[in-house]
């Protein structure tokens, strides 16, 4: 079975076969892939899916509503906490993009509503930017974007590909 190139071996392999790509419509699990996203900024893929278990320990479960509460305590906590990636300024990040966020759901209905709507990176960006979001610069909006199916990005070639060209 032929896949993306860039899944060779475990844990990406499993996560390009079961998620990546695939359309995403909940509202939860699009907060976590866009706070995940902000936080692999400079590093790979790879150590986030590895401490993905983590963050959803440390961030409630990616509730936005929990982690819009969130206060200099809970960022002490998660300064301290091994399990995640430990700077300051993903952890804030994560943080306002979770009021960012239910600002977006209260004007639009839902998250998904609003996010499905655009299907370059960089308006996107721009306006996530405008709305008050953090760490969403075009390049990390496009890797959300495809991690959530609102681009293939699967190569020619990969099996996921071929079975979402099916369904379409």
């Amino acid at each position: 079975m032929r896949r993306c190139a860039w899944a060779a071996r475990e844990p990406l392999r499993s996560y390009h076969d079961r998620e990546w790509g695939a359309p995403l419509h909940d509202d939860r699990r699009l907060f976590e892939f866009l706070v995940l996203e902000g936080a692999q900024a400079g590093l790979s893929w790879e150590t986030i899916l590895r401490k993905r278990p983590a963050y959803r320990r440390a961030f409630d479960r990616f509730s936005p509503r929990r982690v819009a509460a969130y206060g200099a305590r809970d960022v002490a906590r998660l300064l301290r906490d091994a399990g995640i990636v430990r700077n300051r300024a993903k952890i804030e990040a994560a943080i306002a993009n979770a009021r960012a966020f239910l600002a977006v759901r209260a004007e639009h209905g839902s998250f998904d509503a609003y996010v499905w709507r655009f299907r370059d990176p960089v308006p996107l960006s721009k306006d996530l930017r405008r709305r008050g979001f953090r760490f969403v610069g075009p390049t990390i909006v496009e890797a959300f974007m495809e991690a959530t199916g609102i681009l293939d990005h699967h190569e020619r070639d990969c099996f996921r590909r071929r079975r979402a060209a099916r369904r379409a």
